[in-house]
């Protein structure tokens, strides 16, 4: 499943209260021939440079996660698409890892990526080199971020004669951390079909749409992120999406309609035809 902002989140807020002042004693990259020829793991000559150096902080913007070290060094990890993020204490059972980092009180943090994703180790002056910095850190709007009001989302969405998906999911995205999870579980809730343009939807429209995503980051940080997802210690998540795959074959809970597989925006989504009309 994709780790979209709220599981970004739950992480890197775990994250921030176990690693600080950790540090790397050893590191250990595995299996990582076919991410390394693919992108999704990136300078690998600079893990190296991450032992020895302790944890500062961990952050998050997007569905990317920043740990800070000293020396000017960081860890970035975009689980993107799918990913496994565990701490283990001393003599904990470890589990399949791309990443291993190893600090000297004997605990590990290991990364996985389970689908589209990276891992790079980047230091400060090469933090603007990395698109996934980029895209969350420096641009985009956040919808768990105090600029996530009404008007500026109005604002963005209203003047725009594209239809909804490119502008709140993907490279060109008004927003950050929404992936296709988000956009058809908010969609749903806001009665608003996949295929309409932005510039047709009404002020009322707008506004459930607005007030549906904050719903679903809302109660996906509540909950501890989606069902299918699991926190740093392996505890599972206690969000259902209103829609998506986990609808298929079913009516709709508030018309009793079939819900229908849609091919749109170069994937599929799941919708409602009698509450989602064009």
């Amino acid at each position: 499943m994709s780790i979209e902002l709220p599981e970004a989140r739950i992480l890197a807020t775990q994250m921030n209260e176990a690693l600080p002042g950790k540090t790397v004693e050893s590191y250990d990259l595995r299996d990582i021939e076919r991410m390394v020829k693919i992108g999704f793991i990136r300078n690998v000559s600079d893990f190296g440079d991450l032992v020895g150096r302790k944890i500062i902080g961990v952050a998050s913007r997007g569905n990317t996660i920043r740990v800070r070290l000293d020396g000017n060094m960081n860890l970035l990890i975009g689980p993107e698409y799918g990913g496994v993020i565990r701490l283990v204490g001393e003599g904990g059972e470890v589990p399949k890892y791309h990443l291993r980092l190893d600090f000297a009180d004997g605990s590990r943090l290991t990364v996985r990526i389970t689908s589209m994703g990276v891992i790079s180790a980047l230091k400060d002056g090469d933090l603007e080199k990395s698109y996934l910095y980029r895209r969350d850190f420096m641009g985009g709007v956040s919808p768990d971020g105090e600029e996530f009001t009404f008007e500026r989302f109005r604002g963005l969405m209203g003047g725009e004669n594209r239809q909804i998906k490119p502008l709140l999911v993907g490279k060109d995205a008004l927003f950050v951390g929404l992936s296709n999870s988000a956009y058809q579980d908010a969609i749903y809730r806001a009665g608003v079909h996949p295929k309409r343009r932005a510039s047709e939807l009404s002020g009322d429209e707008l506004r459930a749409l607005y007030d549906a995503i904050r719903t679903v980051i809302g109660e996906r940080l509540r909950l501890g992120g989606k069902d299918e997802f699991t926190d740093l210690y392996g505890n599972p998540g206690g969000y259902t999406p209103a829609m998506g795959p986990n609808m298929k074959g079913q009516d709709c809970p508030k018309c009793g309609t079939p819900i229908e597989r849609l091919a749109h925006g170069g994937g599929h989504v799941y919708l409602c035809p009698g509450c989602q009309r064009q």
